[in-house]
């Protein structure tokens, strides 16, 4: 699924927008529900896509001969930026574009910020603004207890290739403890 949406449906900025997603199989129905951060790719011909997606889904899965029924649904995510896979997919653009790796740290932790977030730590591991040297660079804003079990955490690792070679980003991101 994700990779029909960054083949077919890439938008202006270039962000893939698909934060996660849920398969329920159940005896007769397969439910698959994916959750968006910025849903007007898949929202503006709506129909026409979401059969399309259908139709390669059910390709892959063999579920032609209709024993079992494919549903997808679309859900939009209401602080887009609150969510670690899309705040690792705007870093990575913003690196492609060979930013300052400082600036794109501070600037996602400062969307996070605005999405309500307790905290948030990121790392970027690799060959940072094409040195020849390897290293690690983190940032942390506000609290992120990584020991305790009670605090619900969010977690994304995401690795993509620049011209220099590849790239790692984590990000932690704590929202409440329970």
């Amino acid at each position: 699924i994700k990779n029909y949406v960054q083949k077919k449906m890439k938008i202006s900025s270039g962000m893939e927008v698909i934060a996660q997603i849920k398969i329920q199989k159940k005896t007769d129905l397969i439910e698959v529900i994916i959750y968006m951060g910025f849903p007007k790719l898949l929202l503006e011909d709506k129909s026409r896509r979401i059969e399309e997606l259908k139709m390669n889904v059910q390709k892959k899965l063999n579920c032609m001969n209709r024993k079992r029924k494919l549903n997808i649904s679309v859900e939009t995510i209401e602080n887009p930026y609150g969510h670690p896979n899309i705040l690792a997919e705007f870093i990575a653009e913003q690196l492609k574009n060979r930013l300052p790796f400082r600036q794109v740290m501070k600037k996602a932790i400062e969307l996070s910020e605005r999405a309500g977030t307790k905290g948030i730590q990121v790392q970027i591991a690799g060959r940072i603004d094409g040195k020849d040297i390897a290293r690690v660079e983190w940032l942390r804003k506000g609290r992120v207890p990584l020991q305790t079990i009670r605090a619900k955490i969010d977690y994304c690792s995401y690795t993509f290739r620049t011209i220099y070679g590849v790239v790692g980003i984590k990000i932690w991101i704590f929202v409440n403890e329970e």
